[in-house]
């Protein structure tokens, strides 16, 4: 079992500029930790978070991959997130992490064509008014507009483009957490048939009134 990745740098009020980790953040790092055999056998060499926040979920996938030589992207629209998410590496002794300010992944296409072997999002997804998203700050960690998918469907409709044909390696995995209100059957059956992808619910836990769901994508 590997250890959750110390957060003991960041202050209490650093909480106040970039999101927690909470029951979403550790229900990700299960899935990734019980898919560890797999990974470590996919051998990646590129991996990339959209929207890193503290750097939690990038810093344990890097424990994971366990190769000095891999690079972790990771992408963040606030720029205290990304000094965050490096920070939270060196503070566990990876020194991999190459935090992006920039929306999704605007900034680094076509750069990284087919070349990303594990991608994370941990989107924004709770239910908010349209006006709420599109935040630099805070608020673009969790307000995600109508159904809390106007984000998520930023990046879904990319899949056919560019995540299968341009991002995605061919042995490329993508996990995606999702609320009830996000419609996660909705969303297996969109990868599915519009974009022609494998898609699956792995792993779905309940947090208060709220219950999550990790999607897990590949060709």
């Amino acid at each position: 079992m590997i250890p959750t990745p110390d957060l003991s740098h960041i202050r209490k009020e650093d909480y106040e500029r970039v999101y927690e980790p909470a029951e979403d953040t550790f229900l990700l790092l299960d899935a990734l930790e019980e898919d560890e055999a797999l990974i470590q056998q996919l051998k990646p060499s590129i991996c990339l978070e959209i929207g890193s926040g503290s750097g939690c979920v990038t810093t344990l996938l890097a424990k994971i991959v366990g190769n000095k030589n891999a690079v972790f992207f990771t992408t963040d629209i606030n720029p205290f997130a990304c000094e965050t998410t490096q920070q939270t590496g060196l503070h566990n002794g990876i020194t991999q992490i190459e935090p992006i300010r920039t929306s999704l992944v605007d900034a680094i296409m076509p750069r990284l064509k087919n070349r990303i072997d594990i991608l994370c999002f941990n989107p924004p997804y709770v239910v908010t008014t349209h006006e709420e998203v599109g935040s630099m700050g805070i608020e673009a960690s969790w307000a995600g507009g109508i159904d809390g998918r106007e984000v998520i469907d930023q990046l879904l409709p990319l899949v056919k483009v560019c995540l299968c044909k341009d991002i995605l390696s061919p042995q490329g995995i993508f996990y995606l957490l999702l609320i009830n209100e996000n419609k996660p059957d909705q969303v297996v059956q969109l990868m599915k048939e519009t974009y022609k992808m494998n898609a699956k619910i792995i792993m779905e836990r309940r947090a208060g009134r709220e219950k999550q769901f990790i999607v897990k994508i590949t060709h």
